[in-house]
């Protein structure tokens, strides 16, 4: 895993099969870690650098691990926006991450939403 680039995915830590953002990391030449919220500040001091940190909620997750969620997007965004790590949150159970949202400008910070249909 040290060649390749690294995501650190963050989520409520109930992983679904199919929904596990890792597979599809992986299929773009990533290498993720996955760690749940209360996690988050230990593991991403335990990667170098990161190309990018991803928040993963569920799309019915209650206002509170929402919010929770959104004020730890804001403060990661606040450290590393000037390394120029992005910092993307993902609501939605079919949440879906592209390269091009990898590789935005740096220091972003990004929420994308998906419904289930």
């Amino acid at each position: 895993m040290n060649g390749l680039k690294k995501v650190l995915v963050v989520d409520s830590g109930e992983r679904a099969p199919d929904s596990a953002l890792s597979a599809e990391l992986a299929g773009m030449g990533y290498a993720s870690i996955t760690t749940p919220f209360e996690a988050a500040d230990d593991v991403l001091a335990l990667i170098p650098s990161p190309v990018a940190v991803v928040l993963q909620i569920a799309e019915d997750a209650p206002a509170a691990e929402r919010s929770k969620f959104l004020a730890l997007a804001q403060r990661f965004q606040h450290m590393l926006g000037d390394s120029g790590v992005p910092v993307i949150l993902l609501t939605g159970d079919n949440a879906h991450i592209s390269p091009r949202l990898l590789q935005c400008e740096p220091g972003a910070f990004r929420i994308i939403e998906t419904r289930a249909s």
